[in-house]
């Protein structure tokens, strides 16, 4: 587990914050959580990805993503060595979030507990997103999910086009209103003005889907550490 930030926010229980969050999506509620990268709305079921999308005006086009770590993408991911290496480098030695987009098993066990409703609006034809390492908070309740065998589902929380928000206050009333719980951990780490959200990454051949926050140290680094340039439209 080393390089991977677990270290609580002053006054915060991140383990008992993550179960009492997957208790309220278990029953099919839906919560607004706090992520380095931008506070994000996730659920589990049918009818709470549904409210996601119809609250945030998202187009069904435009996938879920999953709340992953490196272990779950272990489990659910088609990749190569050198992906997996990377994989691994980013989370345990960089420290760096970011969101892989890869082949997924179909027959995975991990998969075989998603709703096909909710999968099918968290994948693009053979690939699925996941997100990785966003923090203190997600790290502690993507390991918990993990270890429960109850994939997690969502994206940020904000309408659609209208920019990540890095403060509670900032979120749109109607998605405040939308959830069952929040929980405010102040501004996240990596704000910016730009509104970026993670950095998706299409691991099948190293092309950026979406430049998003420490991007330069990303791209950086996996020059430097395994010589792969990332490709970018």
């Amino acid at each position: 587990m080393s390089g991977i930030t677990t270290d609580n926010p002053v006054g915060h229980d991140l383990e008992a914050e993550a179960t009492e969050v997957l208790d309220v999506l278990a029953k099919g509620g839906l919560a607004i959580v706090p992520l380095n990268v931008a506070y994000a709305i996730v659920g589990q079921t049918e009818a709470a990805i549904r409210k996601i999308f119809e609250v945030k005006k998202r187009s069904y086009e435009k996938p879920s993503g999953m709340f992953g770590c490196a272990a779950a993408s272990a489990d659910v991911h088609i990749m190569s060595e050198q992906g997996q290496a990377i994989r691994e480098a980013l989370v345990h030695e960089a420290n760096l979030p970011f969101s892989i987009v890869a082949e997924y098993r179909a027959d995975s066990p991990l998969i075989a507990t998603v709703d096909p409703f909710v999968l099918k609006t968290s994948t693009k034809g053979e690939t699925m997103d996941m997100l990785m390492n966003a923090g203190p908070f997600h790290n502690v309740f993507a390991s918990i999910s993990h270890q429960r065998k109850t994939p997690v589902f969502g994206s940020s929380a904000n309408q659609s086009l209208s920019g990540s928000k890095y403060e509670v206050a900032d979120i749109e009333q109607d998605v405040l209103d939308a959830v069952d719980i929040i929980i405010d951990h102040g501004k996240c780490r990596d704000a910016n003005d730009q509104g970026f959200s993670s950095t998706i990454i299409d691991f099948r051949d190293f092309t950026v889907v979406r430049e998003g926050c420490r991007f330069d140290e990303l791209t950086a680094f996996i020059k430097d550490r395994f010589g792969v340039e990332l490709k970018v439209d």
